[in-house]
């Protein structure tokens, strides 16, 4: 049980959701999928989105693909942020 204690004590401070976090999050996703269109062999291959154009051609795997990328480039962004006190 203290070993639990001692590991919640050592947890960052994580903000609240606010619009400035949520634009966070968008900006990482738009720069990870803009580096995943430029970087990747073949992002069209896969099933197409329903509006490919909107996406640079991209097909759904590698909209996935990039989009997770974003998601964890845009938490530790968040927590980095946070922790300096920006957010």
């Amino acid at each position: 049980m203290i070993h639990l204690m001692t590991i919640a004590a050592a947890v960052p401070h994580t903000p609240e959701w606010s619009p400035l976090v949520g634009m966070v999050m968008i900006i990482c996703n738009i720069l990870a999928i803009a580096v995943g269109k430029f970087t990747m062999a073949t992002p069209s291959t896969g099933p197409a989105l329903p509006m490919p154009q909107m996406f640079g051609g991209m097909g759904y795997p590698a909209l996935l693909a990039t989009t997770s990328l974003g998601h964890v480039i845009g938490f530790g962004v968040i927590l980095g942020l946070a922790n300096i006190g920006i957010l």
